[in-house]
């Protein structure tokens, strides 16, 4: 937002040679004033943009000179040097545009002269010789042809030089270019200057003017032997594919250019091109110049790419206008279009594909150009019934999906141009009643909205036939894209497509209507929609309707902006949202900011006075939905102005804004909230300009009255104490225990400040400096953060630090300084891996602070410490230095012991710690300019070294073949001698020869070896190692682990930064580099040995990490041999891969662990912009070894191909350039997956499920079945052509094998992948137009693959064949499907081919059902015609069917069609009842199970899913009859009641879910007599899921309907009733507790309304009751059940929480008030979200909504957390219970029951035993901010009731608590090892959170005995204690 520095334009100066200098200094004149004098002042001046004024001196100095008719020597000399100067200066250099554009101008009389001048200096440089000069050359060409007259002039008059240079040049850099192959630097080089080269001879011959003649044109000329000598070399590169595709498709221009330039007669060239692009040349008729320029395209196969570059010279270089070549020229542009259709079946890479787009698009454009005069025949050849318009709409639609974002937009133009070729083959015809445009529209309109293609050419559709035609068809349509709006995927497409057409439709609106009322209309189509999707959508789809939409809309029509806010803040009243909806207070946020930020706001004050009130915006900014909040914040931040003064109005909503939304969990949101105040801080600091400058204005003109004048100062003053205030907040929100959310968004704000508001230098005035705010204790407080766990923090702090101006030593002493030294010494050796990391930043924080200890001193040579004194830079590497140097001497330490024993530095001293600060601390350094070299280079070799030492120790467990578990951790024998085959693997490395035995060690007060002979029977479960302080610690085998792989994992980083980022020598003699070319080679053999050796994907995944580094140098390194090397590597693992000697390394269990992350690296870092030759080769070899082997060969080669292929695919940097394979590598997976041998199977089914992401797309959501993951087929088969036959025949060999009498089910395992393809692909709408690719031949094996003997096979192949059906034919093939099935009267038959068949027709009524045609005609006379087929084979639903899985599945159908047809039409009956169905499916429920019974041992297949089935369809058949009850006498064959009381839980489970459906929508008279059926189940119920349903129903109905009946059915009075839901609700299942504490609530409520005079006789019940809401709100019980607290607590609020007469006891309320409380600060968002709930409840009721302004509003658990408190102690004083109340929350403040002590001892012993914590961790609450709130509430209520105690004993009490809590607070500070914060940090922060607690307490027990005013407490708890209430937007 901020004003950008415009760059400064850097220009080379020119020079001229001594000789010239010369000369013109002896033709200078005494007065400077002649052109010699003018030169030489030019050419010594140093700096080229000052050159440029000389320069354009030039030609107004010639024009004044007196030429009396001769040209003077001196001008002549002068001349000779400017055209040395120009062939001298670089193309790119402005000084030689300058110089051509002054000499355009040069007088006639000069211009022979000059002419003279240049050619002959140009025919100097065309004699050059030396090949890196030609390029020089060829762009001084190019220069002089480029609007320069002089060079055009030169060029003319050395044509047959220039076009022999040419040709030679061309000839000799091909011949260089092919002796440097596999040198890509050298190449790329070359090939650029051949691109040149071409294209510098096409300007040639297209602008010189002699090519215009033909004298040129005879055999002997030598320009006609060059033009036929370039001709030839471009027909070479033209299929020369080891070249670049650029020069390739730039030789097609050229090879057309030059044969229509030299082609004669030239009316024949069209022919002529014909024939080559045909392939039809007859060689006897063709010239013979052309025969041997163009002897391979004349005669010979030229490859696909060539023939496509020729199409794209033919349609670029040839005039297509005006018809200039007749008919010949219609017949060549028809030609060249069938070459194209051809080729694009060819083509399958991506870029020639691209290309191949780009030509297309460029021939509809020739097309439209010709068609504007051409012939009748060829109008008929392209409108829109033609075959070259269905072909090229085919092309559209097969690519509209394209990956590639380039090819779709392609697509786009094609169609838009196809458009308009139709429109003007048109003879007069209407655009909208045109048939071809009809058809157009309806088949666009009917393809589902995920398709991409549809909306770009919708919108191509609109602007030719307009909007009100589309509508016409279907006027739901912008309701209907703004629904799509949820996919981000489809949101752009989509707000394109809606801007075009409410763009078009308000055009026609304005043309049809004179006066205004238009607008109404269009807001009707367009805005209300969208204020519905605002309000009302999901909450994806309303950010990307606001993000894409909202703007455009606003942008072309800001007029409709006071119409959304009229709607709007009407609709705010009735509903303002929560925390799933933003409501309409949500949607007018979102309008005005998007407002404001795009400039339709004149101003904020505009904006508040008139559109919003303050309150709305304080209610957006606190308000439960975080979008709301953040989008109330954009309001006040963002404006389209940066200079528009922020009001202090809205300073003060910002302050609060940060008091209540710092702790937000979403990252997203917190990222948003840190954007938008950095562009208010950008707004301050950009408008504070403003001010300063108005304020110098004003000091020095005087203003004509005071107020102006104080102005701009009072508004300054506003700033500086605005952004004070903020940095306040911030540094307190860093308070101890504060969430790492806090601390992110305070750091990443603070950050945002101090670069915002720099420390400038100079006159530079600054609003702010935070700089200027930092003391000692809020350094100290940035410092402390390094210890959080969380990296983030810790970066952010060390940036913050970095960032001000201020120095260590100005706030932290010598000693503390060596403390934190000392400190990271010892984090760094830390077996808590996050403490390394902290140990790195503070060494990283003391260099970069020049703070490192005086004593590290002795490890610099006196030259380096004299070296360049005190530079920053210096100092920083100095001190670097000798850092890395300690940390060296330490780690060779660490790394002997280690070498001993294994375990003892596992336990005691882990490596990786060491390592990873020499790593953080190298890339904080600026490597490249290293000063001290000498100094480096050991340190460097050291580092390599002890890199190889480290990885020796810890390679045999990484390598062994189970690293995970080294250490025996069983007891028995058995499981140890199994052990002993892992460990016999691993050569030995411990001096206790731990690896050859399973041992473990013993306990021991020293470190013990003698007892290496222990029985099995001794072996403990932990290995007895002495720790750093001589405690004996366990050794897990976790612990081993981690040590082991995070070793690893730092020395991959380090070498990797070392390769990337220290300077290479070329040789190895070299002195002047760090690393030799023998270092580079040893670290590419380590990454090597350790990626193809590890097993531990931890220790694999990051030596990638690193070796990617190294394989990217080697790619850019000039060395050659250097550059080879990853080449060579590849080569030697593929070989080894082949061969599979039984003794290779090579691990091919693990997924082959490591070699597909090597092979990965190897190729990923092939330069992308050549042929990307090795990927090419590798894939092929490796596709080779994937395929099916002969049973005698080795599988291990085809599982590690398979492996490598799964993470090629996989890799996003390949991207477009596997897709070529893409196909063999389905094959090869799905062949695969048919083989014996399971290692093969497994790796085929996982490179599958690769190819299937690859091709289709990364899954968005968690349907497995989503339709934004597919493609048609026509698409999927153009792309993968040879999949079509295979997949086709593959499917055919498994439908043939099911269909065969055997019907083994293991004959053909590929069905699953086949299947999984196919039901990915859908119809394309050219299918029914055009046969090939087309998918029906799929859809006959799909139906028989349907009659597998596998029932997931047959579930599959009824998945796939619905997408492949298009919707209108769906009624047809189901009748067909239908009529398959047998009669009754049939003798034989398969269950398997019937439940086929009825699956697959059951999938596809459901798809039809679920189609948009749904309230059709059309569609319910299908329906009813299937289920007239149903009726004749519904003995499949009845008991002659013996099968129950086919009769399961064909009352589905009946069910189905039930909830489809069971809709009456006005005054008649329902289709159903015409058909008598109900009648039937009454048959089918009274002739089933349900009715008879089956036995309790019946067990049969299908049981439970008949069940539910038969339960469905009788529970459908029951709400029908109900619905008729009115009408006749229910006629049912089964009740609720029998069906409840089934035996079978399905059935009652089903039964209770649509009972419950029904009671939670307000049941109807009819059920509500079922009270006692409910109850009498209750009690017997035993199925959980079941009992949940019947408490959930008595919950829903009202409790005087059936409570009063338990005394009569189930023998328990009220009371006793409610005793039972309380032990339910005390039970261990989580779900079934919520459901019962929620019933038991409502009776509590219910009892304690009816017995409101007895209350007395509930008092135990009630206790009880407290007992168990307090039990279910712990964090450590499921979500669940906190839910449930959470709900309850808000039903009885206003009962039980708010009442004006306490129903409770106080403990109790006080109780229940404290789970609130504690509910606000859960971790979980939901449970926090339903605890709000209960403060906006008790913060709306008659008592309680005067105490705060935000009653009735959703509001944030942030601030609702202080609202709870505040209600609170207002309700304290209402119930007149200061007395007993007071102590309890003074109690809540001190923490009165947490065990300090015992806190602080268990987590010390926690540090020494685990590695991992595994305890219940909240990082949401913060302990701190609960306390400040409740400080504050206490003693703004002291002061408002003037409370003191009425008896000192308590408060004497409260004193001695405090003031022993002290006493222990400061005893167990002095306990802790200095610094504590970095050693002790768990520890410490428990002491800190405690010492402020207490802080807190002595504060207001000073208040109580009057020792102390009302003050503030600040420095600890935040903002101050205010006397008003909490909402005030100062505080």
């Amino acid at each position: 937002m901020g004003v950008k520095k415009k760059r400064e334009m850097q220009v080379a100066a020119l020079t001229v040679r001594h000789q010239d200098l010369e000369t013109l200094r002896s033709f200078a004149d005494v007065e400077g004033k002649n052109l010699a004098s003018l030169l030489l002042h030019c050419v010594q001046l140093k700096d080229g943009v000052s050159q440029i004024r000389y320069v354009k001196q030039i030609v107004p100095l010639l024009e004044k000179a007196d030429t009396n008719g001769v040209c003077d020597p001196a001008i002549q000399s002068c001349l000779d040097i400017l055209a040395g100067i120009y062939y001298s200066l670089s193309l790119k250099n402005p000084l030689k545009k300058v110089l051509a554009s002054s000499l355009n101008g040069l007088p006639e009389f000069f211009q022979t002269e000059a002419i003279h001048s240049f050619t002959s200096h140009l025919k100097e440089e065309l004699n050059t010789t030396d090949l890196y000069s030609y390029r020089k050359v060829v762009d001084n060409i190019s220069s002089c042809m480029e609007n320069f007259n002089l060079g055009k002039a030169s060029v003319n008059n050395l044509l047959k030089n220039v076009l022999h240079f040419l040709w030679k040049s061309l000839i000799e850099i091909l011949e260089e270019n092919r002796q440097f192959a596999g040198n890509h630097i050298v190449q790329t080089q070359l090939m650029n200057d051949l691109l040149v080269g071409i294209r510098v001879s096409m300007t040639v011959v297209q602008k010189v003017q002699d090519f215009q003649e033909n004298l040129w044109k005879a055999s002997s000329s030598p320009i006609w032997q060059s033009m036929c000598g370039l001709l030839g070399i471009f027909t070479k590169f033209l299929s020369d594919d080891d070249l670049l595709q650029t020069i390739q498709s730039t030789s097609g221009l050229a090879v057309i250019l030059f044969i229509k330039t030299m082609f004669q007669p030239s009316e024949n060239i069209p022919e002529l091109i014909s024939s080559l692009l045909l392939r039809s040349v007859d060689c006897a008729r063709v010239p013979e110049w052309l025969m041997s320029s163009c002897r391979s395209l004349c005669c010979a196969d030229i490859p696909a790419s060539a023939l496509l570059f020729l199409c794209q010279g033919t349609l670029a270089m040839l005039d297509w206008q005006n018809g200039s070549m007749g008919p010949r020229g219609e017949a060549l542009l028809l030609d060249t279009v069938h070459v194209l259709f051809t080729l694009s079946s060819q083509i399958k890479e991506a870029t020639l594909e691209m290309f191949l787009s780009r030509i297309l698009a460029l021939w509809t454009n020739s097309a439209i150009h010709i068609l504007e005069s051409s012939s009748p025949s060829l109008k008929d050849s392209l409108n829109g019934n033609s075959s070259i318009v269905g072909r090229l709409l085919e092309y559209i639609y097969t690519h509209w999906e394209h990956s590639l974002d380039a090819l779709r937009h392609q697509t786009k133009i094609i169609f838009r141009n196809l458009l308009q070729i139709h429109w003007l083959t048109m003879e007069g015809t209407d655009l909208v009643t045109d048939p071809f445009f009809l058809e157009l529209t309806k088949t666009l309109l009917r393809l589902e909205w995920h398709i991409k293609g549809k909306y770009t050419c919708l919108g191509c559709l609109v602007e030719c036939i307009g909007i009100e035609h589309i509508l016409a068809i279907d006027n739901t349509i912008p309701s209907q894209i703004l629904e799509v709006m949820g996919d981000q995927s489809l949101v752009p497409y989509a707000s394109d497509l809606l801007e075009t057409m409410f763009k078009n439709h308000k055009n026609h609106l304005k043309s049809q209507t004179a006066d205004g009322t238009w607008i109404d209309q269009w807001h009707e189509t367009w805005v209300s929609p969208l204020l519905y999707i605002l309000c009302e959508g999901n909450l994806d789809q309303k950010s990307y309707v606001i993000d894409y939409y909202l703007p455009k809309l606003l942008n072309y029509s800001p007029e409709s902006l006071r119409y959304m806010v009229k709607i709007l803040q009407t609709s705010i009243d009735a509903k303002t949202g929560s925390c799933s909806s933003r409501g309409a207070l949500g949607a007018l946020m979102a309008c005005l900011r998007a407002a404001r930020a795009h400039g339709h706001l004149q101003s904020a004050t505009d904006t508040w006075e008139n559109l919003v009130s303050s309150a709305r915006i304080k209610q957006g900014l606190i308000h439960q939905h975080c979008q709301v909040r953040i989008d109330t914040l954009g309001l006040l931040c963002e404006s389209s102005r940066s200079t528009e003064i922020v009001s202090a109005e809205e300073m003060q909503w910002i302050q609060f804004f940060i008091t209540y939304n710092l702790n937000t969990q979403s990252p997203g949101v917190r990222q948003q909230i840190c954007s938008l105040l950095k562009k208010l801080f950008c707004r301050i600091q950009e408008s504070s300009q403003v001010l300063y400058k108005l304020e110098q204005c004003k000091s020095k003109h005087e203003p004509e009255n005071e107020l102006t004048k104080e102005q701009p100062s009072v508004s300054l003053q506003q700033y500086k104490n605005f952004m004070s205030s903020i940095c306040n907040s911030l540094f307190e929100a860093l308070f101890p225990g504060s969430s790492y959310s806090t601390r992110f968004s305070a750091l990443t704000i603070l950050g945002s400040i101090a670069e915002v508001f720099p420390a400038l230098e100079g006159r530079v005035q600054v609003v702010y400096q935070l700089s200027h705010d930092i003391d000692a204790g809020r350094f100290q407080t940035l410092i402390e953060c390094f210890t959080s766990t969380f990296e983030e923090v810790k970066t952010l702090a060390f940036d913050l630090l970095m960032k001000l101006s201020v120095t260590a030593i100005k706030f932290q002493g010598a000693e503390k300084l060596q403390g934190l030294f000392q400190a990271a010494l010892e984090l760094s050796t830390s077996t808590k891996p996050y403490d390394c990391v902290t140990a790195s930043y503070l060494l990283n924080f003391l260099v970069w602070q020049d703070a490192v200890p005086s004593s590290l001193s002795t490890y610099l040579t006196q030259s380096a410490a004299r070296s360049d004194g005190d530079k920053p830079a210096a100092v920083v590497e100095r001190n670097t230095l000798m850092v890395i140097k300690c940390l060296i001497e330490n780690l060779e330490e660490d790394v002997s012991q280690a070498e001993n024993s294994l375990l003892q530095a596992a336990a005691s001293f882990p490596m990786y710690g060491r390592v990873h600060c020499v790593t953080g601390a190298l890339q904080k350094l600026p490597l490249d300019s290293l000063q001290l070299v000498s100094e480096w280079t050991p340190v460097v070799e050291k580092l390599l070294l002890m890199s190889y030492r480290i990885s020796a120790v810890v390679a045999p467990v990484i390598q062994s073949s189970s690293p995970e578990g080294l250490i025996p951790m069983d007891t028995d024998s058995e499981s140890a001698s199994r052990l002993q085959v892992i460990l016999n693997e691993i050569q030995p490395r411990d001096t206790n020869d731990y690896f050859n035995q399973a041992k473990i060690l013993k306990e021991c007060d020293s470190f013990d070896l003698e007892d290496l002979n222990a029985s099995v029977s001794n072996i403990d479960t932990f290995a007895g190692i002495k720790g750093k302080e001589g405690k004996t610690c366990d050794v897990t085998a976790q612990m081993v682990l981690v040590c082991c792989w995070r070793s690893m994992k730092e020395v991959a980083l380090l070498l990797g930064t070392l390769c990337q980022l220290l300077p290479m020598q070329p040789v190895p003699e070299s002195s002047d580099g760090l690393l030799t070319v023998e270092q580079v080679k040893e670290i590419g053999d380590y990454f090597k040995q350790h990626l193809l050796q590890s097993r531990h994907r931890g220790a694999f995944e990051l030596a990638y990490t690193g070796f990617v580094k190294l394989t990217e140098i080697l790619n850019r390194c000039p060395d050659v041999n250097l550059q080879k090397l990853p080449e060579q590597w590849l080569w030697n693992v593929l070989e080894e891969i082949k061969c599979s000697d039984p003794s290779s390394k090579l691990c091919a269990t693990r997924r082959s662990a490591g070699i597909p992350f090597y092979i990965q690296a190897l190729l990923a870092s092939e330069p992308k912009k050549g042929k990307m030759d090795l990927l090419k080769i590798t894939m092929k070899e490796l596709i080779f070894l994937a395929g099916p082997t002969d049973n005698s060969q080795s599988t291990v080669p085809q599982v590690h191909a398979l492996n490598i292929l799964r993470a090629l695919f996989r890799d996003t940097r390949l991207g477009e350039n596997v897709i070529p394979f893409v196909a063999d590598g389905a094959k090869a997976a799905i062949l695969g997956f048919t083989s014996p041998v399971w290692a093969v199977r497994n790796s085929s089914t996982l490179l599958f499920s690769s190819l299937i992401t690859r091709i289709f797309g990364v899954k968005r959501g968690k349907d497995e079945h989503s339709k934004t993951n597919r493609m048609t087929g026509r698409e999927f088969f153009s792309r993968f052509p040879e999949l079509y036959p295979f997949l086709l025949k593959q499917l055919e060999a498994v439908a043939d094998t099911v269909d065969s009498d055997m019907g083994e089910p293991d004959r053909h395992p590929s069905m699953f992948l086949l299947l999984l393809v196919l039901e990915r692909l859908y119809p394309s709408p050219m299918d029914g137009a055009s046969s090939t690719l087309s998918m029906a031949p799929f859809v006959p094996f799909i139906m028989r693959c349907g009659r597998s003997p596998i029932y997931r096979s047959r579930e599959m192949a009824a998945r796939a064949l619905v997408p492949l059906v298009k919707i209108d034919q769906v009624p047809n093939t189901v009748r067909a499907l239908l009529a398959t099935l047998p009669n009754c009267t049939d003798q034989c038959f398969r269950q398997n081919h019937i439940h086929g068949t009825l699956l697959q027709v059951s999938h596809l009524l459901r798809a039809y059902a679920d189609s948009k045609h749904r309230m059709d005609s059309d569609f319910q006379q299908e329906l009813t015609d299937i289920t007239v087929c149903t009726k004749a084979k519904l003995w499949l639903a009845k008991r002659q069917n013996p099968c129950l899985v086919t009769r399961a599945v064909y009352i589905d159908i009946l069910f189905l069609l039930t909830y489809c047809l069971d809709k009456p039409t006005k005054g008649s009956q329902s289709v159903l009842e015409r058909l008598g169905f109900w009648e039937e499916v009454r048959g089918i429920v009274s002739g089933s199970e349900l009715i008879t019974g089956l036995p309790c041992t019946f067990k049969v297949p299908g049981l439970p899913q008949y069940l539910q089935s038969l339960t469905k369809l009788a529970i459908a058949a029951e709400w029908a009859a109900l619905a008729r009850a009115r009408e006749q006498t229910r006629d049912v064959p089964i009740t609720f009641s029998q069906l409840l009381g089934s035996s079978f839980p399905e059935v009652r489970l089903l039964t209770l879910e649509a009972l419950l459906e029904r009671f939670s929508a307000g049941a109807s008279a009819s059920l509500r007599s079922m009270g006692e059926d409910f109850l009498l189940l209750a009690m017997k119920e035993s199925h959980p899921e079941c009992l949940c349903k019947i408490l959930r129903i008595l919950h829903c109905i009202n409790p005087s309907e059936w409570l009063p009946l338990t005394e009569r059915c189930i023998h328990l009075t009220p009371k006793e009733f409610l005793i039972w839901t309380m032990d339910i609700a005390s039970s261990d299942r989580s779900e079934i507790q919520g459901v019962a504490l929620r019933l038991t609530s409502k009776l509590i409520a219910y009892h304690m309304k009816t017995y409101e005079e007895n209350r007395d006789l509930l008092a135990p019940q009630l206790k009880r009751w407290v007992q168990l809401v307090i039990l279910s709100c712990g964090d450590h019980l499921p979500t669940e059940s906190r839910l449930a607290a959470a709900e309850v607590l808000t039903s009885i609020a206003p009962l039980v929480l708010t009442n004006s007469c306490p129903v409770l006891e106080l403990q109790d309320t006080l109780a229940l008030w404290r789970c609130v409380l504690i509910l606000l600060q859960s971790e979980e968002q939901a449970v926090r979200d339903a605890a709000t709930e209960t403060v906006t409840t008790a913060l709306s009721q008659e008592n309680t909504y005067q105490s705060t302004e935000f009653a009735f509003c959703q509001v944030d658990a942030s601030i609702a957390l202080a609202l709870a408190l505040a209600i609170l102690c207002d309700l304290l004083q209402q119930w007149d219970q200061l007395d007993h109340g007071l102590p309890i929350l003074l109690g809540w403040l001190l923490g009165e029951g947490d065990d300090l002590v015992g806190y602080v001892e268990s987590a010390h012993q926690g540090d020494e035993d685990y590695l991992f914590e595994k305890a219940e961790v909240n990082f949401w609450a913060e302990t701190l901010t609960f306390v400040k709130h409740l400080y504050r509430q206490l003693l703004h209520l002291l002061c408002r009731s003037g409370w003191r105690p009425p008896s000192s004993e308590r408060l004497g009490h409260l004193q001695r608590t405090v003031s022993e809590q002290q006493h222990l607070l400061s005893q167990l500070f002095r306990e802790l090892p200095p610094p504590a914060e970095f050693l002790k940090t768990v520890e410490f922060t428990k002491l800190r959170i405690q010492e402020e607690r207490t802080l807190a307490g002595l504060r207001l027990l000073a208040f109580l005995e009057g020792k102390e005013e009302e003050a503030p407490y600040s420095q600890h708890l935040g903002l101050p204690c205010r006397s008003k209430s909490l909402n005030s937007p100062k505080n």
